[in-house]
């Protein structure tokens, strides 16, 4: 189960949504090393962080996942949002150097190819930052926010799956340590509930925030990929199946 782009967007207008993106942006904030002439690809939903770190950037994507639809960013000028397949970006080898993935892993078909494809289109030492549902967390049980949805990771998973991928995973943090409470008189006390929880109770965090770096001079099994989806655009016409016309005899 996925929330769609317009269900997304929905939540990061409201309330709840706010305060989550001010949360994930610090934690963020405590592992992010600027880097000089930067190409940031944001991969998923990055959309509320991307204005943060788009001015010190050469150039900013946003590429948005097809199983969930895509909007325009940024809000003005000409549009850098794309909708892709995670397996398969539309980028050469070694075009970006800092991927910002959020509500993407999670949801992923093959969490690892996703990773590996990544892997492709980072350049030599780049940077994967990844903001995936915490397995422990609260946040993974309710359903009304996008870290309900998909698949919940554990710390020790996201490790395995980046070393697989050939990544070396770094700093490491959490983020979401107050509960997803809809009700404005708890919303008041998340500021409080983060700051205590971030030093009482960090491995029920909400979601965990990890930086990787892109791995060299290893080799890697090649493997077959699993999947091959194809998405066909919802408004395009689908006409039915032509049968040959009978000719004047009433033969075939």
């Amino acid at each position: 189960m996925h929330m769609d782009i317009v269900e997304i967007r929905s939540f990061y207008h409201s309330v709840l949504g706010q305060m989550a993106t001010r949360s994930i942006g610090l934690a963020l904030s405590r592992i992010w090393q600027p880097l000089p002439n930067e190409r940031l690809l944001g991969l998923g939903y990055a959309r509320p962080w991307l204005d943060r770190f788009e001015p010190d950037t050469e150039r900013t994507l946003s590429f948005m996942l097809a199983a969930q639809g895509a909007v325009k960013w940024p809000r003005e000028g000409a549009s850098r949002s794309a909708l892709v397949f995670d397996e398969e970006l539309p980028l050469p080898d070694s075009a970006i150097d800092r991927i910002l993935m959020v509500h993407a892993l999670e949801h992923a078909e093959n969490p690892r190819e996703t990773l590996m494809e990544a892997w492709r289109v980072l350049a030599p030492n780049g940077r994967l930052v990844l903001v995936v549902p915490n397995r422990r967390g609260i946040w993974a049980r309710f359903e009304y926010t996008p870290f309900g949805t998909g698949r919940p990771f554990s710390k020790a998973q996201l490790v395995k799956l980046l070393r697989e991928a050939n990544f070396t995973p770094g700093p490491m943090t959490e983020a979401l340590l107050f509960p997803p409470a809809r009700r404005p008189s708890l919303l008041r006390l998340s500021a409080q509930a983060e700051r205590i929880g971030f030093r009482l109770w960090p491995v029920f965090a909400g979601v965990i925030v990890m930086e990787a770096q892109k791995r060299l001079y290893q080799g890697l099994p090649v493997a077959e990929r699993q999947s091959r989806r194809v998405f066909v655009p919802v408004l395009a016409p689908q006409g039915s199946a032509q049968r040959p016309h009978a000719n004047r005899t009433g033969h075939p």
